[in-house]
């Protein structure tokens, strides 16, 4: 049936028993050329939450519970794969030592690292989402937890609706949030209900490393030491301040392209601040 259609039957996920492919799967499929048409023009669905609810829930396409079965199946409880790249910090230092001869709450990179993860995850809904075994939840909120480490391992403050909030007043939150985890009086609520994860071991000079993703959260970001590389800049070798991000993803929720897509605008905020206060 699938060569009568032209179909390629690698393509097709089956819904017989364990998996096996059955008429209807075939049936149900487009040939080939047309598929491959339409991802190219289309990529991914776009997620549109709708205005004035804090998120939409999914329900699962066979296909997706199949991938998502496959995936665990073949690598553990969390089908991760990693996404790394390096961002040019230049203008990110720029901008934080204007911000500090400003005056005020002193900002760290990692607060700057954690508003462009924000004001990403705004611009890819896809991967402010969780995994909810069957449906995904894609939020229209935006939550960034970041990783603490305490003597008994590591906790996630979580600071709320991050996209909205200034530099400074992540600054003030995040500095709070971390020495209330370390003296144990943050409250459940402060570290439970995050959409995505921030963990950065730079003050440790780790150089890159890869999470582990924070349940049901489908992504998490580990951020490495920010260090003078040579580098070729505008056609000539140059001494520039480089940094290292390592994105896991729950293949179930967030495919490689997707995830790539959200790298890129993330890259393009650190190495361009103003990106980030459009």
């Amino acid at each position: 049936m699938a060569a009568e259609r032209g179909i390629d039957i690698s393509a097709v996920a089956g819904s017989g028993p364990e998996g096996r492919i059955v008429a209807r799967d075939v049936e149900g499929s487009r040939p080939a050329a047309a598929a491959a048409a339409t991802a190219v023009a289309g990529r991914a669905p776009a997620i549109r939450v709708p205005a004035g609810q804090p998120y939409q829930d999914v329900p699962l396409s066979q296909i997706r519970k199949t991938i998502a079965k496959r995936l665990v199946q073949s690598i553990g409880p969390i089908p991760t794969f990693y996404l790394t790249t390096e961002v040019d910090m230049e203008r990110s230092r720029d901008a934080r030592e204007a911000l500090l001869a400003a005056g005020g709450e002193k900002v760290s990179f990692n607060d700057i690292v954690i508003k462009a993860v924000a004001m990403a995850l705004r611009q890819h809904p896809e991967c402010n989402a969780w995994w909810q075994d069957d449906h995904i939840r894609y939020w229209n909120e935006v939550h960034v937890s970041m990783a603490v480490a305490i003597e008994e391992g590591l906790i996630t403050p979580v600071i709320r609706h991050t996209d909205l909030k200034s530099l400074r007043e992540i600054a003030a939150e995040s500095r709070d949030l971390a020495g209330r985890a370390r003296e144990r009086k943050l409250a459940p609520e402060e570290y439970t209900g995050g959409t995505f994860s921030v963990s950065n071991l730079g003050m440790l000079d780790i150089d890159e490393f890869t999470a582990v993703i924070n349940p049901p959260e489908a992504g998490i970001l580990a951020v490495g030491r920010m260090a003078e590389r040579p580098v070729v800049h505008e056609g000539a070798v140059a001494i520039r301040r480089r940094m290292r991000l390592t994105m896991s993803c729950d293949h179930r929720v967030i495919d490689g392209a997707t995830g790539a897509r959200f790298l890129q605008t993330l890259t393009g905020m650190l190495e361009n601040p103003l990106a980030m206060v459009y």
